[in-house]
């Protein structure tokens, strides 16, 4: 069996450091050459399981495989029997034999623990409703590469698998972090003392406003993530004061895993301003995932 990332701790920090240098490595490669680098996953297969849809997460764990040789396979809801039609031990044990990496984006985190449990390849969560790792490492790319990691960051809005991800990745590199979020919508106190075992667990406020105080980042997500469509007029009632706009964000740097809804979490002029490095960030998942998928090759 292959190593996995279900969850980011489930890299050890050292691990974590080299996936982010082996990213670095990559997109400067790739910055110099567009043919350099194009042979670490010759001929290999990526296949990408989706019950999300999906932008940044197709594109880039797609473009990434090809950049570096290899191949993706996108498989839908309606291409894959997953947890309908067969158990999914039997999927990822059978998909184990066609292809090299398996990536999911599912609602259930418990479905992705039991394909990396059954698969023989190493399995990637590209999303659930708990974590979202993939986006961890880009976010830590990004800040290393715009800051260091001696930088001070705060997520304002919702403690959701975003959040719970970066709480973690933050523990790990020890960054200063403080988590604000309206009461009732905190991390998963199983999430804090996984951080607090690892490093430092994050501070945690409902004050938006004191929070950003001598901050160097601002970090915002949806509100409304998917699936949660019902829950929308009472989470826009909740969240109430909560939104990131460039009086919030004053001269500090603006992150966003995307997609934003503009005009809720985050005003249209935040995004747009010049402190946004939003498109940055996206651009790193790209290298991010490039930099995890020849490191798992390896191992």
């Amino acid at each position: 069996m292959g190593r996995s990332l279900v969850d980011v701790d489930d890299l050890s920090r050292e691990e974590l450091l080299t996936v982010l240098d082996r990213a670095a490595d990559l997109k400067a490669a790739h910055a110099d050459d567009a043919g350099a680098g194009n042979d670490v996953l010759a001929d290999r297969t990526l296949g990408m399981i989706f019950e999300k849809p999906s932008t940044r997460t197709r594109v880039s764990f797609e473009t990434g495989m090809t950049q570096l040789g290899g191949h993706a396979i996108f498989l839908g809801p309606d291409d894959i029997h997953l947890g309908h039609g067969e158990p999914i031990k039997d999927t990822a044990r059978a998909v184990s034999r066609y292809v090299d990496f398996v990536m999911a984006r599912v609602f259930d985190h418990a479905d992705v623990v039991e394909l990396a449990e059954y698969a023989t390849v190493p399995v990637v969560n590209g999303l659930t409703d708990d974590a979202h790792p993939c986006q961890t490492l880009a976010d830590l790319l990004t800040i290393r590469e715009q800051m260091g990691f001696d930088a001070s960051v705060v997520w304002v809005g919702d403690g959701n698998n975003v959040c719970q991800s970066f709480v973690l990745g933050a523990a790990m590199v020890g960054l200063d972090l403080t988590v604000a979020t309206p009461a009732g919508y905190g991390v998963d106190d199983a999430v804090l003392d996984r951080a607090a075992d690892i490093g430092d667990a994050p501070a945690t406020t409902t004050d938006p406003e004191a929070a950003v105080d001598g901050a160097d980042v601002v970090y915002t997500d949806v509100w409304v993530s998917m699936g949660q469509e019902d829950e929308r007029e009472q989470k826009l009632a909740d969240f109430d004061g909560f939104q990131v706009t460039p009086e919030l964000l004053g001269d500090r740097s603006l992150m966003h895993c995307l997609p934003a809804h503009r005009g809720e979490e985050v005003t249209d002029a935040a995004l747009e301003s010049e402190n946004a490095v939003v498109w940055d960030q996206a651009e790193n998942r790209l290298h991010a995932q490039k930099g995890l998928l020849a490191w798992l090759h390896e191992q």
